[in-house]
């Protein structure tokens, strides 16, 4: 056997040195991605939050404060919260849905490092529909067989109770349609989610598109099941997010601060 052409081999990055640096690492992502998401015009009032598990203390989490715009955030302006709601760095409020979805969430998923959810208009617009997405194209079969339908809506997530309805339905997948809600994805990296979510809406678009515009024609399982196996991986998610990071660096930076 042909060893594999290393030209197209996608390589883990090399590991943090310290926990403070993971730290670091995961809190200059995830500020980074209120920054993408504001441009991809997710940032819809005040609803919306992007987690990053805690490195060092991993029943904590990193969140945005309620009420920053997503184009504002930086590094310095993140929470740092605890699975009982206890603000332990920041001085702002935190959105009391971001606490229940994703302290349920982070508590159910141990292999979950960060989780995105907003009000972006296509994932809203889907939602509204109670379906899965097709594998109507490549894109969109990063999720074939990966995301499942939260079919349950009863209004604002203000109980974790319905936090922990909403982690035991997602299971083992990446990502969640919110019936009526909008979108959920989740990561092993912060990179991920952050990708994953803006891919989904992208895939809610070009659905929404296709059917307004004919009977589109959904790849068949074999075929899809394929291609999910090439496209639907962290690190392939991972160098999407990159690929946005790089533009971002060049042009507002002061997120690092």
């Amino acid at each position: 056997m042909n060893a594999p052409d290393r030209r197209f081999l996608l390589e883990e990055p090399a590991p943090r040195a310290s926990i403070e640096e993971e730290r670091l690492y995961r809190k200059q992502r995830l500020a980074a991605t209120f920054r993408l998401f504001a441009r991809h015009g997710y940032d819809h009032g005040l609803a919306g939050h992007v987690t990053a598990r805690d490195p060092e203390h991993p029943d904590r989490f990193w969140v945005n404060p309620f009420g920053k715009h997503f184009s504002r955030i930086r590094v310095s302006d993140l929470l740092l919260v605890d699975h009982e709601g206890n603000i332990l760095v920041g001085d702002r409020p935190v959105n009391r849905a971001a606490f229940a979805i994703h302290s349920a969430l982070h508590a159910a998923r141990p292999d979950v490092i960060a989780a995105a959810h907003t009000h972006s208009t296509y994932g809203k617009a889907w939602s509204s529909l109670g379906r899965l997405l097709d594998p109507l194209t490549q894109d969109a079969c990063a999720f074939y067989g990966d995301h499942v339908l939260f079919d349950d809506y009863t209004g604002v997530v203000w109980d974790k109770s319905e936090g922990e309805r909403i982690a035991a339905a997602l299971g083992d997948k990446k990502a969640a349609i919110l019936r009526n809600h909008g979108l959920l994805t989740t990561g092993p990296s912060v990179e991920a989610a952050a990708w994953w979510f803006i891919s989904m809406d992208n895939a809610a678009h070009a659905q929404l598109l296709a059917e307004a515009a004919g009977l589109p024609k959904p790849l068949t399982h074999e075929i899809a099941s394929h291609t999910a196996g090439q496209v639907g991986g962290h690190r392939s998610a991972a160098l999407g997010f990159h690929s946005l990071w790089e533009i971002l660096i060049e042009e507002e930076a002061d997120f690092l601060e």
